[in-house]
């Protein structure tokens, strides 16, 4: 493993079970909050002290170039239909060689709360990209 700090361009997704055909472009809201609790103890009004209360993962947000593939489509469909498809989701930082795994975030029972089609404009010539949003029970760091 490389010493210093990492390049946020070199990034990898991996699905379980494998989603072989989206490329994604970017990865944002990885985050986790302890919310507190604010008490005050009996005898000493003056004094709020806080307890760690419940833990809230952020929800996490996915931008990919729209191809022919249903993968992602398919798997949202199942939350739409009442059935919600959990599956374990790792964002993998890559070293600046792209083949050394220097950080992974696992995403513990993920699914699609939000899919957002792409802009759709006659006047430029890029990549249609949609979006899909991620929410999850647990985060891991390894």
């Amino acid at each position: 493993m490389s010493e210093g700090l990492y390049r946020v361009y070199n990034y990898k997704l991996i699905f379980q079970p494998d989603i072989a055909e989206a490329h994604f472009t970017e990865v944002s809201g990885i985050g986790v909050k302890v919310n507190s609790i604010a008490y005050r103890e009996g005898g000493t009004q003056s004094i709020v002290r806080k307890l760690p209360g419940f833990v809230e993962y952020a929800d996490v947000t996915l931008r990919y170039g729209l191809s022919s593939s249903r993968e992602l489509w398919d798997w949202f469909l199942t939350g739409v239909n009442g059935k919600v498809e959990r599956r374990n989701v790792s964002i993998v930082l890559m070293d600046s060689d792209g083949a050394t795994e220097v950080i992974r975030w696992d995403l513990v029972n993920a699914w699609i709360t939000e899919w957002r089609g792409s802009v759709l404009d006659a006047m430029t010539n890029e990549v249609a990209i949609e979006t899909m949003t991620l929410t999850y029970d647990t985060l891991a760091r390894n």
